[in-house]
């Protein structure tokens, strides 16, 4: 069984509860394989990432496999800019929609005309931006939420994957997953404009990542989204001039940042 996501946001969690951790967030329009059912709780994979986890049902619109079929078939707009406001067609209703989601047009299968959105701000917020950085210094100042993935919370490896989403990217959700793709970089005097930096914690494991804006500052989620000075050692936080984060590696992706 198949299904989409209808609302702006939706909680992917770990455990079928209201009350479980948020592990990640789905974007509207982003469709999904249901693999489990327990109640009104269902066990999905994210099929833009592979990232699985439990939803409300009520928060998407089960799919026929011919429906799914049919709505991947039709050309999809990525929305570039933090937020958009859409108008529900033939209602007096609106959405507001964060960066990342999913708008996909003509859709005229029985049963979810709901999906058929009208933009009421400028064309302009499906226009991609020129590079990665650009992308993510709209969403400086955005709160740091854990499995967040919106100008409203996001975190690190939530920016990382969400950023490159907006530039036709795709990247895994989680930082330890992120590390694995690109070609290593071995000096901080070589990287480029839109390489990764990962760092680890005491047992050596990945537990962060952020954008290198150059070879001495980095963008990333820690409290917020902000640009930070960074050297050999980590990251260095502009209000207590200490290092909050230890550098383990430079991935540089095999695209045109």
């Amino acid at each position: 069984m198949y299904g989409i996501i209808i609302l702006p946001l939706v909680p992917l969690r770990r455990t079928a509860a209201e009350s479980s951790e948020m592990v990640s967030q789905l974007l509207y329009g982003e469709t999904i394989e249901i693999l489990d059912q327990q109640n009104n709780w269902l066990y999905i994979c994210n099929l833009a990432d592979n990232y699985e986890g439990w939803i409300n049902k009520k928060m998407q619109k089960s799919l026929t496999k011919d429906q799914f079929n049919l709505i991947n078939d039709l050309k999809k707009h990525i929305i570039t800019t933090p937020t958009l406001s859409c108008k529900i067609e033939n209602t007096n209703q609106n959405i507001l929609l964060p960066g990342g989601s999913l708008i996909r047009k003509n859709l005229e299968l029985e049963g979810i005309e709901e999906l058929n959105l009208a933009m009421n701000e400028s064309k302009e917020a499906l226009i991609i931006p020129t590079s990665i950085i650009e992308i993510a210094k709209q969403y400086l100042n955005a709160p740091y939420l854990w499995g967040g993935k919106s100008i409203f919370g996001i975190d690190c490896s939530g920016l990382v994957q969400l950023v490159h989403s907006i530039a036709g990217i795709s990247l895994p959700r989680d930082a330890s997953q992120q590390v694995e793709f690109g070609q290593t970089i071995n000096f901080l005097e070589e990287v480029c404009e839109g390489d990764l930096a990962f760092f680890e914690n005491d047992e050596s494991k990945i537990i962060h990542v952020g954008i290198l804006v150059d070879k001495a500052n980095i963008i990333h989620a820690s409290g917020w989204v902000k640009i930070e000075k960074i050297d050999i050692h980590g990251i260095i936080s502009k209000t207590t001039n200490e290092y909050t984060h230890k550098l383990r590696v430079i991935k540089r992706l095999n695209i045109n940042n």
